[in-house]
């Protein structure tokens, strides 16, 4: 549990810190519209998820690791992540961008969601080292 809490921190805070940065660098977020340089914000999920597993399988568990618990581990992860980054995103519609764009930030906090489903998914197949042969 330790490291699905100190990588889900980190995946948190750095996609919190993210929105607020693309806010200083002059990108606006309000509108209805995704700017290329939003797309990189998936670097942050897919790589800290990755490398979160990775360190799960190979401190403790000894370099083996199935399926299940892989996958149990990335929501770990993700919940704490996610519950952070929409803490940001709440500080920021209310605080920065303080107006009526709850609809537009709901369906980024959306695909935030289904970027870091599909990215467990695949982490965890990468990274499993057991096979669990059902016969």
């Amino acid at each position: 549990m330790k490291n699905a809490f100190i990588t889900g921190l980190v995946i948190g805070v750095l996609s919190g810190l993210w929105l607020f940065a693309m806010h200083l660098l002059g990108y606006d977020l309000s509108k209805d519209q995704v700017s290329p340089f939003e797309y990189v914000s998936v670097i942050i999920p897919v790589a800290g998820l990755y490398l979160g597993l990775r360190s799960y399988r190979n401190h403790e568990c000894g370099g083996k690791m199935g399926f299940l618990e892989a996958l149990i581990q990335c929501f770990k992860i993700l919940v704490l992540a996610g519950v952070i980054a929409i803490f940001a995103a709440i500080l920021y519609i209310s605080y920065i961008s303080a107006g009526n764009n709850v609809r537009d930030f709901s369906g980024r906090m959306f695909a935030a969601l289904l970027i870091g489903l599909l990215t467990s998914l695949g982490a965890s197949l990468v990274l499993t080292t057991k096979s669990n042969k059902v016969d």
